[in-house]
């Protein structure tokens, strides 16, 4: 059955693009420099993703000074812009993508991005503000620790300088009761990578409605101790840091979404690695994530072969 969904789905796209006729909605997808060095090919794995739903259409912007990422670059490179890699992480004045021609920004960077020329910022901030679509996944929401109102759009971080000052450590209890933490702190830690059970919270909001309530994440990192504003915060899913991996003994947040001004926001702590991403669990919450943050709804199917309580479910990519 999952065979005949996929050869449908692949059906679809050839006809669309085979007639000429485009994706309703357009995103984008920003990196360029991040300590995670997967990030070359995770960007073009979430290209891929999105596009197999057929409602997306995807571009790529890429800072022309790169960090980290280096062994991924020439495989997955962006035609016709040349980067030239650093050791350390350096601005690049010219990076400016046009927000404005996007339903939904989607963002892969990472810890230690230098940060972007100041009127990018404040055209990501109208963008944003004014009804654009954010996408955060895993290491973006440990960029631009000092940037204000980036941490008011991810919701909550880690890392890049966080701690008490940036906002309380948010995590839920035993009782599934939010609790905001505002002691002194760091911002952000994580244990050894392991398989780890995502517990649906919220199965009323249009990316979690249908989700099974429990189901086994790949071998990733849990991110823990996020710190941040939280405001206009709703926590859909949640996964326990076990003391067995150096955890918290915390449900911490692993689905979010925020409101920023008119904007909608998806966050996911998730998605480490090339392995991280092969999770039919990770992929199908970001397609539907990212939809919701592009129009407010969700339109697509669960597919078969979504991860159980028991056992994984991941399918290896290829480019």
């Amino acid at each position: 059955m999952q065979m005949i969904k996929l050869f449908i789905a692949t059906l679809m796209i050839l006809v669309m693009q085979s007639s000429g006729q485009a994706a309703d909605l357009k995103a984008l997808i920003i990196d360029g420099q991040n300590n995670h060095g997967d990030w070359p090919k995770t960007t073009f794995m979430m290209k891929q993703y999105l596009e197999e739903t057929g409602l997306f259409d995807v571009d790529l912007a890429r800072t022309k000074y790169t960090w980290k990422g280096e062994q991924h670059l020439p495989e997955y490179s962006i035609p016709g812009l040349e980067t030239e890699a650093f050791p350390e992480p350096k601005t690049d004045p010219d990076f400016s993508p046009d927000f404005s021609k996007y339903d939904v920004v989607v963002s892969n960077f990472g810890f230690n991005a230098a940060p972007w020329p100041k009127k990018t910022q404040e055209a990501f901030e109208e963008y944003v503000r004014n009804g654009g679509g954010l996408v955060i996944v895993h290491a973006a929401d440990n960029s631009f620790g000092d940037w204000t109102e980036y941490n008011q759009m991810i919701g909550l971080g880690g890392w890049g300088g966080r701690d008490e000052k940036s906002g309380p450590y948010v995590y839920l209890n035993d009782q599934g009761e939010e609790v905001r933490d505002e002691s002194p702190g760091r911002g952000g830690t994580h244990g050894p990578q392991h398989e780890f059970s995502i517990v649906i919270r919220d199965n009323t909001h249009p990316i979690t409605k249908g989700l099974p309530t429990e189901w086994l994440h790949s071998k990733d990192e849990l991110y823990s101790l996020l710190r941040g504003p939280g405001q206009q915060m709703r926590i859909l899913a949640t996964a326990y840091a076990s003391p067995e991996f150096n955890g918290t003994e915390r449900h911490e947040p692993m689905l979010m979404t925020i409101k920023y001004g008119d904007g909608k926001v998806f966050h996911t702590p998730m998605g480490h690695a090339d392995y991280s991403m092969e999770c039919v669990g990770f992929k199908t919450c970001l397609q539907r994530g990212t939809e919701w943050a592009a129009t407010g709804k969700v339109t697509q199917d669960i597919p078969d072969n979504f991860p159980t309580a028991e056992s994984v479910s991941a399918e290896p990519y290829a480019k």
